[in-house]
């Protein structure tokens, strides 16, 4: 009721796009604050939970076209709340400048929402605990196109698939009734002090707004 009540205020001070724009970003966020207590309440991967200063949902553009999901939140992004906000979310930044997108028009996630200690790779079962909320995430925001930095989260939506051979290269799978694409990308963490890896990252990552545009 009280997003209905604050969506009909802003009626008369908007364009009929915008008003559906706002009416619904709050709708999503709600959905999404929803999702976050289910979490909480159900006290997903309670080990980590324990060892975590905060559950990192996401953060971006609820309207987004492109979803980018990492593995895992690391040191930095556990004390903030918030995905890729240390050196590896930098460089994320500087790619999205790159290719001519800002972070405010993209929504960034991982797998897992909460920080394994001593930044570990995730568990195949907290992946598996974390996977039907990430979903859900998915088709609250409804992308156009999901990037998967790293293997954690590229074998979910691509199994089988090795991410040296299929980097950069836009796939389309079923999601429920809809087609989804998946850009499989490496982990910019991985990246920063590879050289060889980095180049290839950010080639690929250029590559991403000539992939939307033919969709």
């Amino acid at each position: 009721m009280q997003i209905i009540t604050g969506w009909l205020a802003r009626l008369f001070e908007c364009s009929h796009y915008h008003c559906y724009s706002w009416y619904m970003t709050d709708v999503k966020q709600a959905e999404l604050d929803k999702l976050r207590q289910d979490i909480l309440d159900k006290n997903i991967c309670p080990e980590l939970a324990a060892s975590a200063t905060n559950l990192v949902l996401g953060d971006g553009n609820l309207n987004a076209d492109i979803v980018f999901i990492g593995e895992a939140p690391g040191k930095n992004e556990d004390e903030q709340g918030l995905p890729f906000v240390g050196a590896a979310g930098k460089f994320l930044n500087e790619m999205l400048a790159e290719a001519g997108m800002a972070r405010q028009d993209v929504y960034i996630t991982n797998i897992v929402k909460y920080r394994p200690p001593n930044n570990r790779d995730p568990l195949p079962e907290e992946k598996k605990a974390f996977w039907p909320y990430l979903l859900k995430q998915l088709q609250i925001i409804k992308p156009r196109v999901v990037i998967t930095l790293g293997r954690h989260s590229m074998e979910y939506f691509l199994p089988g698939m090795r991410i040296s051979a299929i980097h950069g290269q836009p796939k389309r799978i079923q999601f429920g009734d809809d087609k989804l694409v998946i850009i499989p990308l490496f982990h910019p963490a991985a990246a920063l002090y590879n050289g060889s890896m980095r180049q290839t990252l950010i080639d690929d990552f250029l590559l991403v707004p000539k992939i939307i545009e033919k969709l």
